[in-house]
């Protein structure tokens, strides 16, 4: 166990130069993998613990320097952005097909407490949370998976997964291009990495402290 947390941990801290093996030994072939981790941490409830943010980020970064034309910040936008609309519609699909009996516990793992607060989420925000959602890690997870199980407009979920898609995508890749080879972001890019991940938290830890508040609150109501 602490073999794998430390590898996620060093992973995180040095995403851009595992990325540039992986570059180094798969060339092209990259894109692939990339595809791959980016459909399954939006499509798949059982691997929201998959980098997301950050590697966007970083993948920015090293498309700015790549002269070798291996990365190229449009290409990945359109590719990355494909393999999230694609997740968010299998995570969809997947959530419709089991509905309630997700919230029985049956599978274990699936998360029943990210579940409820993601419904909860849901019920307050409506149909934009597939697109808000998305720069929230865990809430991206499972937002798609609530609209499937709460059976929402096949139509209406495509527009707004459209959107949430390309925007995210677009955000973190051109955002890692334009910034990510700054002197300060270059020199202490680990660190950034954290922060993004930690900003990217954000909205899930304000989302769990109202859900807190509010309970609390009803709890001190009287009866």
């Amino acid at each position: 166990m602490l073999h794998l947390l430390h590898a996620f941990i060093d992973l995180v801290l040095h995403l851009d130069r595992h990325l540039v093996e992986l570059m180094a030994d798969y060339g092209s072939w990259i894109y692939g993998i990339l595809f791959v981790v980016i459909f399954a941490e939006t499509g798949l409830v059982v691997t929201p613990f998959l980098p997301g943010d950050s590697l966007l980020f970083a993948l920015g970064a090293l498309a700015a320097l790549d002269t070798q034309g291996t990365l190229s910040a449009p290409g990945l936008w359109a590719l990355l952005a494909l393999a999230a609309v694609l997740g968010n519609l299998a995570n969809y699909s997947i959530g419709r097909a089991i509905g309630a009996h997700a919230f029985s516990g049956r599978y274990r793992l699936i998360n029943v407490a990210y579940l409820r607060r993601t419904e909860e989420y849901f019920k307050r925000h409506g149909a934009a949370t597939i697109a808000l959602s998305r720069f929230a890690p865990i809430l991206r997870t499972f937002a798609p998976f609530v609209a499937g199980i709460g059976h929402m407009p096949y139509g209406r979920f495509i527009a707004y997964n459209l959107v949430g898609g390309a925007s995210w995508v677009g955000l973190f890749i051109w955002g890692g291009y334009l910034f990510g080879n700054l002197p300060v972001v270059r020199g202490n890019f680990g660190l950034v990495t954290l922060g993004i991940v930690f900003v990217s938290l954000l909205p899930m830890a304000v989302m769990l402290l109202k859900d807190r508040a509010a309970a609390r609150r009803a709890g001190a109501a009287p009866v």
